[in-house]
């Protein structure tokens, strides 16, 4: 008896001891316990349960305000922006992040390429949609993102300095129909011609432009003024060059003859211009390339591409995290196996494509669901980028949540409702990257 006694001690003192373990681990998970339900799963019940009653919060309507998700058009608008949010930025983001990750390996000045990339992630969102609110400004002095687009399209299409310029009255040119300008009748070689021009204001004429001056009639030749025909202060005649009146340097004459250009020149800085004598019996034209509108660059912010942009901003600070987390993930890879498809003949595409990729699939998994869960809830960068003309086309759900719930028509009952819509979509997502990390620990 006394022997079983000793046996059976042991048992229980390890069932004793194993008691006292969950009651530690309890005691030291109890305060997480706690704030995980006052944060988390009561204002979840809260909010599931204030979505079923109206705006005040007084009468119960069930389902109705899961029904006004569905016929709302701005929270339509915000469920498809939000869609494009999900297949867009997660996906760009993790493959520069890979790229990044991948290149900078291969250079001296990997580490500081990389701190560079990874910097915008120490900048808060709001501080980043203030940045991007400029960078996508519509004033190409302002805004570079328009500078840049100013600049290039300027080199291949440069604008003209007289946009504005036109005719004045009794002049003797006339519309061509197509922006242009041509004379009313041909001119004649040995008779300097007289192009007077008007709308061209005093601060816009080029540099270097000089008083006009009557060009000189030259035999065989046909010369003549092209000039801005306006006196600041009055004074002056009529298509006639004053001295205080200046010559519109740059402006290109063709001659033309049966719709075919025959001479060209361009004026000088007095406005004067020399055509050959073929010019002689045709029609002098002012061509429209003359009269370009300075080119005003793209419309970021507008209706169309606002969405584009704001997703810009984001992976502008989010490549870097998908950068140093897929570079943690290619240190680990193995470089025998590269070094053996090498070896093998292999190219470097197909090293990156058949060997890196795959090996790297658990960590791109993580990058790219982190992003969705992320990108699901983005709202500070739509709020601050969008303009308030064109925040309803890039609306997103939780900016719909916000606005919805605290907005000038505040309807708290249907801010819950799209709560809890845009929890049952992050729910899956998250679901199945717990599944991923138990599997892996699996392993």
């Amino acid at each position: 008896m006394a022997a079983g006694n000793r046996a059976a001690r042991p048992g229980l003192a390890a069932r004793r001891a194993a008691v006292r373990r969950r009651l530690v681990a309890a005691a030291f998970l109890l305060p997480a316990l706690v704030l995980l339900g006052a944060l988390v799963v009561e204002p979840i019940g809260f909010s599931l349960y204030r979505s079923l009653f109206d705006r005040s919060g007084d009468a119960f309507v069930g389902a109705a305000n899961y029904e006004a998700i569905v016929r709302d058009p701005a929270i339509r608008t915000a469920l498809r922006n939000t869609a494009v949010w999900v297949a867009v930025a997660p996906a760009v983001a993790t493959a520069l992040g890979l790229l990044f990750a991948v290149l900078t390996e291969r250079v001296r000045w990997g580490t500081a390429f990389k701190l560079l990339v990874f910097m915008p992630m120490a900048i808060s969102m709001l501080a980043a949609g203030i940045i991007f609110r400029l960078v996508y400004d519509h004033d190409p002095h302002r805004g570079v993102a328009n500078a840049v687009a100013v600049g290039v399209h300027d080199v291949f299409a440069p604008s003209s300095a007289f946009p504005k310029a036109r005719p004045g009255r009794d002049s003797p040119l006339e519309p061509a129909g197509d922006g242009a300008f041509v004379t009313r009748g041909p001119v004649r070689a040995g008779v300097p011609v007289l192009l007077p021009l008007v709308g061209v204001a005093p601060e816009a004429l080029p540099e270097g432009a000089r008083p006009a001056v009557g060009a000189r009639a030259v035999p065989g030749r046909v010369t003549g003024t092209v000039w801005q025909d306006f006196t600041r202060g009055g004074g002056g005649s009529v298509n006639v060059v004053d001295p205080t009146e200046t010559g519109l340097a740059g402006m290109r004459v063709e001659a033309v003859r049966g719709g075919r250009t025959v001479a060209s020149a361009t004026a000088g800085a007095d406005g004067t211009f020399t055509l050959s004598a073929s010019a002689d019996g045709a029609l002098l034209r002012l061509p429209a390339s003359n009269f370009r509108e300075a080119y005003a660059g793209v419309e970021w912010l507008g209706p169309v591409l606002v969405t584009p942009a704001v997703i810009g901003a984001y992976v502008w600070m989010w490549a870097g995290f998908a950068m140093v987390l897929i570079g943690a993930g290619l240190a680990a890879v193995p470089r025998e196996l590269l070094e053996a498809a090498r070896v093998d003949g292999a190219g470097e595409w197909q090293v990156f494509r058949r060997i890196t990729v795959p090996l790297l699939a658990p960590v791109l998994v993580v990058v790219l669901v982190t992003l969705v869960i992320n990108v699901m809830k983005v709202f500070d960068l739509v709020f601050v980028i969008a303009p308030g003309a064109v925040q309803d086309d890039a609306n997103v759900l939780a900016l719909q949540l916000y606005r919805t719930s605290f907005g000038t028509d505040a309807d708290q009952g249907l801010g819950s409702a799209i709560a809890v819509l845009l929890l049952v979509l992050v729910v899956p997502v998250m679901l199945l990257n717990i599944r991923r990390m138990r599997k892996e620990a699996g392993r």
